[in-house]
């Protein structure tokens, strides 16, 4: 992975919930590489180029309803990960599963819940 990407992982509840989920992102790190379109896949991703001066966490603006509980793992450079964390504890009900930090990335995985 470069030093300069933000990968977004997402199973569980439907296509929508995936898209809701990305489009809270874009405020901090611009869009992404593609919106999920499968309707049909267990697991959906997005990548999203992150900016070379640290991102800050957007506002507390609402990501909307989700219709079902959704596992999201984000793996990045430390501050992209904070601050994908952080935007989506404050748009979305979440709950902090796990991390995992190396020398130059981390991973977090978040459970938002409806």
């Amino acid at each position: 992975m470069s030093d300069t990407q933000l990968t977004v992982t997402l199973s569980g509840g439907g296509i929508d919930d995936a898209r809701a989920i990305v489009r809270a992102l874009e405020g901090v790190f611009g869009a992404p590489d593609g919106l999920p379109a499968d309707d049909h896949a267990t697991v959906r991703t997005a990548t999203f180029d992150a900016p070379a001066t640290p991102p800050s966490p957007a506002g507390r603006t609402a990501g909307g309803a989700l219709s079902a509980p959704v596992t999201v793992t984000v793996q990045g450079t430390p501050q992209a990960v904070e601050a994908a964390s952080e935007t989506l504890t404050h748009a979305f009900t979440a709950r902090n599963e796990g991390a995992a930090a190396g020398d130059q990335e981390r991973e977090r995985q978040l459970r938002l819940v409806p």
